[in-house]
């Protein structure tokens, strides 16, 4: 079962998972006749997890802005969601594996980069609070009924069109195929942006390890482990989509993490996965799924 099915990374986890043999179940407000719920309905999360062999729990307020703007339903969804779940799994008569979607704004502002997965958590947003709740309710719920879990930490996935649109990547093709403004709110502000199907590949290598090596793993960074400010991902839209986009620079707001790119060892170790798509390729796929003509797009 994917909770969040409708998402970015649950519309292509279901294709990939059917691709393999399961069978899928969805559950997300957006879903349609039985896959429509919420998790936050407990009846709900209940109904969609009977029979599952596994739970991947993506549903969530996924957005740091969206998160301050409306910081009650930000936990609601993302706290009370995953206790639900958590609440529903134990409920089941064969206890269903976890597999919960989190993220590098556990850590807030890391002293030092690249961040590994044992560094401190000190979010500086709800978003990140309700992630790091959400981790302990997962690891508690572990320590006492011996639950199957694996916590997979993401950072700032994109490559696909069931997106956003306002958030950076898509933003900024859009901006640049359309000579529109990219705008960038902090020059050095740096990321670590992570393709979608690499994504969705590791989620795949770690199903494959709770079914076939029945251990838990500790958190996993599921990221490209390479650094690129704001002020680079525009320029390098703009070039490699031959666009004249204009840039405009705004100050960085103050609920952003500043600097975050993760190492990627504990992931090659235990999942034998790395992060195999480069930026610009997977900005030049995401602008060729937004329907733009080949000839608009640089040759690599």
């Amino acid at each position: 079962m994917i909770t969040g099915v409708s998402g970015l990374i649950g519309t292509g986890l279901r294709k990939a998972l059917l691709h393999r043999g399961f069978e899928v179940r969805g559950l997300d407000i957006r879903g349609k006749g039985a896959e429509r719920g919420d998790v936050r309905n407990e009846s709900d999360v209940e109904r969609s997890l009977r029979g599952c062999c596994g739970v991947i729990h993506l549903a969530a307020v996924s957005r740091v802005i969206d998160g301050e703007r409306d910081p009650e339903r930000c936990w609601d969804v993302n706290v009370n969601g995953i206790t639900n779940v958590l609440k529903g799994i134990i409920a089941q008569e064969r206890t269903p594996w976890l597999i919960f979607a989190s993220s590098r704004e556990v850590y807030g502002n890391a002293e030092k980069l690249p961040v590994r997965e044992d560094f401190p958590m000190a979010p500086i947003n709800i978003y990140g609070e309700s992630k790091v709740q959400s981790e302990k309710l997962v690891e508690e719920c572990r320590r006492e009924h011996g639950l199957l879990s694996a916590v997979l930490r993401f950072s700032n996935v994109f490559g696909g069109i069931n997106d956003h649109t306002d958030r950076v990547i898509p933003a900024f093709v859009s901006a640049a195929l359309y000579s529109g403004t990219l705008r960038v709110d902090g020059d050095e502000n740096t990321f670590d942006f992570t393709f979608l199907p690499d994504v969705i590949r590791g989620i795949l290598f770690t199903v494959e390890h709770l079914i076939n090596k029945g251990e838990s793993l500790s958190p996993v960074h599921l990221v490209a482990g390479r650094p690129t400010t704001l002020r680079e991902l525009a320029e390098l839209t703009i070039k490699l989509l031959n666009s004249d986009a204009t840039i405009v620079r705004a100050p960085s707001r103050d609920y952003d993490v500043g600097k975050f790119y993760g190492c990627t060892e504990r992931a090659h170790q235990v999942l034998g996965w790395k992060h195999s798509t480069s930026l610009e390729s997977g900005l030049l796929q995401l602008a060729q799924m937004m329907s733009v003509p080949s000839d608009l797009l640089t040759h690599q």
